[in-house]
């Protein structure tokens, strides 16, 4: 009886794709909070160049960026329940907060744009001041975040049925000739 001993690595990954078969929707959940976690990461660039600059609406962008990033993450897990249909009204929110954090996002870059191409008095980044083009970098890398992140929200369905097609059933070995089972109780 040799008893062939699975490889614990492809044994790891077939569970892992049984897991994500059964829920497709932790994808775009994953790439929103790895988008999220990016823009807290460097809230603190943020808030200095917001506490340099001081422009208009540059606090009130950085604050909906924030609170809409969170409010999008339980959004999403309400617009995806687990093995129903997804809640339409809740997938038009969860855009609506798409548009809204990619706006203020937009917002806060051309308000640092606009304070280094004014006039009298532009701000000039320096090695002392750098934290301003991180701000800015960090940005222009969360709205691209955002925008894959909208991407496969949009395209969940498509790699839903391409996850679904990919065998993840484990061959198991023939028991031999089973014979005719009698259940009718008699003797």
């Amino acid at each position: 009886m040799d008893k062939k001993k699975p490889n614990p690595i492809a044994e790891m990954w077939r569970k892992f794709l049984v897991s994500l078969k059964r829920r497709p929707q932790m994808i775009p959940l994953v790439a929103l909070s790895l988008t999220f976690v990016y823009y807290s990461f460097n809230l603190t660039h943020i808030s200095d160049t917001t506490a340099r600059i001081q422009g208009a609406n540059m606090g009130l962008a950085g604050f909906a960026t924030m609170l809409f990033s969170m409010l999008s993450f339980l959004c999403c897990l309400n617009a995806f329940p687990y093995r129903k249909k997804p809640v339409i009204p809740m997938v038009v929110l969860l855009y609506v907060m798409f548009v809204i954090i990619g706006f203020a996002d937009f917002t806060y870059m051309n308000a640092i744009l606009a304070s280094m191409r004014r006039a009298n008095n532009p701000v000039v980044v320096t090695q002392q001041t750098i934290y301003i083009k991180y701000a800015y970098d960090c940005l222009r890398n969360h709205m691209v975040f955002l925008i894959i992140t909208a991407v496969l929200v949009a395209t969940l369905p498509i790699y839903t049925k391409l996850l679904r097609k990919i065998k993840t059933s484990i061959e198991v070995e023939d028991n031999g000739e089973m014979g005719e089972i009698d259940i009718s109780g008699e003797d």
